[in-house]
């Protein structure tokens, strides 16, 4: 079986374990399937998500040009306190940005390779915490816009990470937390405004995902350093597939590379 297209993020359904697909244009891949199975990644070329020209990707997917332009790129969507669209000041797309901004967002706490604080849409719930490979994860407060969303995240970061080890998480150096006492052990620390929203009932999701094996230490594949790679898949965790040889692959990272993917 050969299958080609764009890489972009896989998509993830909340199963015991997740169950993956990667869409890949004119065919849909359940990655599940594909464990123990050897397969082979070549890198074609690139294909920027927002002109689909092919141009070298700069970050998030899209090249230099459209990461400056497109709405989709914008500083609010990494840093949510910068957002402005609850005062209907425009960042690149006024419209696109209230659609993304005014709308139920969550703050969370998930434990991936430690606790980390982290920001949501509420439709986004649990997706954000597979795609960062927690295993549990609770919510902390349920805001009506991303800017109240945004500044509670920079309030809860003065007592908490809000980065995620990737390489512990990879290689599941990981540790059940009582999220439910950091969340109250939070609670004083989330500002003013903010305070109404809180969630004082919420509870613990868990997360279990399709890995069979864990790396003990892992070795991140470059596909436009290494065009050309054939490896067993073992897991997926995140949005990282998983080798046999303790190789792992970033899909996010890597969206807007054009590749071929053939199962051998």
């Amino acid at each position: 079986m050969i299958y080609q297209g764009v890489l972009i993020k896989m998509r993830a359904e909340f199963l015991n374990p997740i169950e993956y697909y990667l869409d890949m244009g004119s065919d849909f891949i359940n990655m599940n399937q594909l464990l123990d199975r050897k397969i082979q990644l070549e890198f074609i070329g690139h294909q920027c998500l927002n002109c689909r020209l092919d141009k070298p990707i700069y970050r998030q997917g899209f090249c230099k040009s459209c990461f400056f332009e497109t709405p989709y790129a914008g500083e609010w969507i990494m840093r949510p306190e910068l957002s402005t669209a609850h005062l209907d000041k425009e960042d690149r797309d006024l419209a696109f940005e209230k659609e993304m901004q005014l709308q139920p967002h969550i703050v969370y706490l998930a434990n991936s390779s430690n606790i980390k604080v982290g920001v949501t849409r509420k439709q986004q719930v649990p997706t954000r915490w597979i795609d960062q490979g927690a295993h549990e994860a609770i919510e902390v407060a349920e805001v009506p816009n991303r800017y109240l969303a945004g500044i509670t995240e920079v309030a809860l970061k003065e007592h908490i990470s809000d980065k995620t080890n990737w390489r512990k998480m990879l290689v599941n150096d990981v540790e059940d937390v009582d999220l439910v006492a950091e969340k109250e052990r939070l609670s004083p620390y989330i500002p003013e405004e903010v305070k109404s929203y809180y969630l004082k009932n919420s509870s613990e999701t868990a997360i279990a995902f399709p890995v069979k094996a864990y790396p003990n230490k892992v070795k991140s594949l470059n596909m436009e350093k290494t065009p050309s790679y054939t490896g067993i898949l073992k897991g997926i965790k995140g949005q990282y597939l998983v080798f046999e040889d303790q190789t792992v692959f970033n899909i996010r990272a890597n969206e807007g590379l054009v590749v071929r993917l053939s199962v051998l």
